[in-house]
Order: C-alpha cells, then sequence, then structure tokens
C-alpha cells in the first residue's frame, strides 16, 4: 500500500455524507414536528386493548387498574401525562407530557400505553 491509501482522517467525501445525514434528520424532524397536528384524544390501552378513551379538551384523572398494579392518567391544558404508577421504575410517570398525534407514553410493567390521537 502506498503511504496515501495509509493516510487516516475525515475527507472532503466523510464531510459531505455527515451533512447529508445531518440535512435528512432535520428535514425528517421538521416534518414530524411541524406536520403532526395537536391531538385532541387520549387513548389508553392495557396489553394491547383499549380501556379508556379521553377528551384532552377536559381537565381530569382517572385511574386505570391493570394487573398488579394501577397507573393515574392526568389530563390537564389539552396533554396527558401518568402522574401516578406503582410500577418498580416509575418511567411512564417521569415522562414529559404528551399532546400532539401519534405520541405515546408507555408502563412496559404495566403493559399500558396512552397514546394521542386525533377524531
Amino acid at each position: 500500500m502506498t503511504e496515501e491509501k495509509k493516510k487516516k482522517g475525515i475527507t472532503k467525501g466523510d464531510l459531505f455524507l455527515l451533512l447529508g445525514v445531518l440535512l435528512f434528520c432535520g428535514v425528517f424532524w421538521a416534518g414530524v414536528h411541524f406536520l403532526s397536528g395537536k391531538g385532541n384524544t387520549a387513548v389508553v390501552s392495557v396489553d394491547g386493548k383499549e380501556v379508556a378513551r379521553f377528551s384532552l379538551g377536559e381537565d381530569r384523572e382517572e385511574t386505570i387498574e391493570v394487573p398488579g398494579g394501577k397507573n393515574v392518567i392526568r389530563i390537564r391544558d389539552g396533554e396527558a401525562s401518568v402522574s401516578f404508577a406503582d410500577c418498580p421504575d416509575r418511567i411512564c410517570q417521569k415522562h414529559l407530557p404528551v399532546s400532539t398525534t401519534g405520541e405515546t407514553i408507555i408502563c412496559l410493567p404495566h403493559k399500558l400505553v396512552v397514546e394521542i390521537r386525533s377524531k
């Protein structure tokens, strides 16, 4: 091998590839962020079966009983969140509120999913 082939480093081609990937990611993010509409319904499923449906236009708190525990779903100011979970990790409780169509909050130990939908 020649010395030129042994050189390691960033080439112009590498930079163009990196910029292309970043541009693609930016356009994809903007499309998802700006084209997704505000949802109006929170659909709660446990183990793949719908158990409740709440309007995001009405503030409320509802307790969802699941095998092995419970979750409290809070609807406030057009957003849905899990305000309480008695699962071991409580990751769903720490998740930011969701309000855009397609956003979800998932509680794996309880097999609970809160998904935002439009009618």
